[in-house]
């Protein structure tokens, strides 16, 4: 048994209300570069629904993840080396831009600067890519402004594999939002597709990182990625992802999607796992029976011989403890609510999900029952397969057991606790008719409903015997003219020095290259000029900025 530590993630989907904070703060923290623009490090989809990229979880396509050969052996879907070297200057297995989506911006200056006029100006949307106007038909959400309706249902992968009545009937029962990051795999597949060895796990902690001196732009990751999320910067010409916030959590602080979520339904922990397991629960024969294996190679931190191999691997004293106090293990192992997304592509995913009673209640409620009795719910959970059947392609790899077992303990617990508020007594006999004890629902209750900040986050900090190797270490987040940018060349250049840009004025940097003119019609903005050309109406007539002036005072001149 060789212990090791990974920082991993469980959201409560009961609680997203799909707001998109998480998505905005951290496109502002990260992604909001050149070359980023279509880049989503989390994003939030609404199910049913196609996702982002469009259609990313059919691997019959996009050939990501693992699988497992005849001989029982576990190798890369897409193919090995070979297969790699074959295509490695033109990869078929890529989402384009229209997968993703052209991202744009509005001609907002044509609304601060058009003459007067009959009608009222317009701002166009404007690709982010060529700066040419465009019809807006497909974004990282779109699928919300759809609402799971019957417009896109038909191609979600998911609901693929399901019957005909289910399929038909879906967008009559429920809906809800399923927020998304990296994985952080303890396989990640992502990391073996790369051909030149940027991409790595880091042993401390477990998160999946690019070295962006060693990224060629392959892309071999992206199509690695089973959940694309791996992302290309088409100015850099190398690879992207989410680092978990790996820079925050070093000194103890919760990432910027968790940090800013309204709902507060993200948990964050370190949970130790035995390394030399984890190809062995990749290779599981069965794919329902991978949620299980991953499951089984979680190691309870409370076991002494657990901490004692914890010590001999070198884990520090106050990682343990954290592992102890850990969210993740209690929601994962102890209390069995939270399970992985897509298990069935062998990449052992390690931001697992609730998956949501709230749809159960909804229709429970709209018949004209008590949508929390627990025996009128524990009914509809076995009967109303719909649900069951979309949440198990999502989480358990089509086993609807573990499924249904995790919304009868949300609703025992809901239902128990109800009784509690009312100033009753807790019945036993709800939370032992789910394998559960009455303070079990209760801690349950406390830590989904009203736990505190530092209950929801229990991130150790880095130590200093490391530091330097952190330092060392590096990521794929940096801003024009850092690490791994590259300079100009022919995945880009800026005119004049690099500047941090944001998506909304990605244009107008774009635009001026000549720079002789402004981009948009209107005055000159001197924040975006970058000191080449001659702007009208910036200097007087007939001076160039280039020329000086012999008339002007020279250096070293006394008056």
């Amino acid at each position: 048994m060789k212990v090791m530590a990974q920082m991993s993630m469980v959201m409560n989907l009961d609680k997203c209300i799909g707001c998109h904070t998480c998505s905005v703060t951290c496109k502002q923290a990260w992604t909001n570069r050149t070359g980023m623009e279509y880049v989503w490090f989390n994003n939030v989809e609404t199910r049913p629904g196609l996702g982002y990229p469009r259609t990313y979880e059919d691997q019959d396509r996009w050939q990501g993840g693992w699988k497992l050969t005849k001989r029982g052996r576990l190798t890369l879907k897409a193919g090995g080396r070979w297969r790699k070297l074959a295509t490695i200057f033109s990869n078929p297995l890529m989402p384009n831009i229209h997968d993703y989506y052209e991202p744009w911006t509005y001609e907002y200056d044509m609304l601060l600067n058009a003459p007067q006029g009959k009608h009222t100006p317009v701002a166009r949307p404007k690709s982010l890519l060529t700066g040419d106007d465009m019809k807006i038909e497909w974004s990282a959400n779109w699928d919300d402004d759809l609402g799971g309706s019957v417009e896109t249902m038909q191609q979600d992968p998911v609901l693929q594999h399901m019957s005909e009545h289910v399929a038909t009937e879906l967008e009559k029962t429920f809906m809800f939002y399923l927020p998304r990051i990296c994985e952080h795999c303890l396989n990640p597949a992502c990391v073996a597709s790369c051909p030149s060895g940027a991409m790595y796990k880091r042993s401390e902690d477990g998160i999946v990182l690019v070295d962006q001196d060693k990224c060629r732009g392959w892309r071999m990751c992206v199509t690695g990625c089973p959940y694309k999320k791996v992302y290309f910067n088409h100015k850099t010409g190398k690879a992207e992802k989410c680092t978990l916030c790996y820079p925050r959590l070093e000194v103890g602080l919760p990432t910027v999607c968790s940090e800013t979520c309204v709902g507060r339904l993200r948990y964050l922990g370190l949970v130790l796992y035995d390394a030399d397991r984890v190809g062995e629960a990749a290779s599981t024969t069965d794919e329902q029976d991978l949620f299980a294996a991953q499951r089984s190679i979680l190691l309870d931190p409370h076991d002494p011989a657990v901490i004692e191999g914890a010590r001999r691997d070198g884990i520090p004293e106050d990682w343990i403890q954290a592992a102890q106090a850990s969210p993740i293990w209690r929601l994962i192992s102890e209390f069995e609510v939270a399970l992985p997304l897509h298990p069935e592509y062998r990449t052992l995913p390690m931001v697992w999900y609730i998956p949501p009673l709230s749809p159960v209640v909804d229709v429970v409620a709209s018949s004209g029952n008590d949508g929390e009795d627990g025996r009128t719910l524990f009914a509809a959970i076995s009967q109303l397969r719909i649900p069951l059947e979309y949440l198990a392609g999502l989480f358990t790899a089509g086993d609807t057991g573990p499924v249904e077992k995790v919304l009868r303990r949300l609703a025992a617990m809901r239902s128990a606790m109800r009784e509690v508020n009312l100033g009753r007594d807790l019945p036993e006999e709800i939370p032992a008719a789910v394998g559960m004890t009455g303070q079990q629902v209760r801690e349950m209750y406390r830590l989904l409903a009203i736990a505190k900040y530092e209950e929801r986050y229990v991130i150790p900090t880095a130590h200093t015997e490391i530091a330097a190797e952190l330092d060392e270490m590096a990521c794929s987040l940096d801003y024009d003219g850092g690490p791994g940018m590259g300079g100009g060349g022919p995945f880009g250049s800026t005119s004049g020095q690099p500047t941090p840009v944001a998506v909304e004025n990605f244009h107008a940097l774009a635009a001026r290259q000549t720079a002789d003119r402004p981009s948009t019609p209107g005055r000159v903005n001197l924040l975006n000029w970058d000191g080449n050309g001659k702007p009208q109406g910036l200097f007087p007539p007939g001076h160039h900025p280039e020329t000086p002036d012999p008339d002007a005072p020279q250096a070293g001149d006394h008056p």
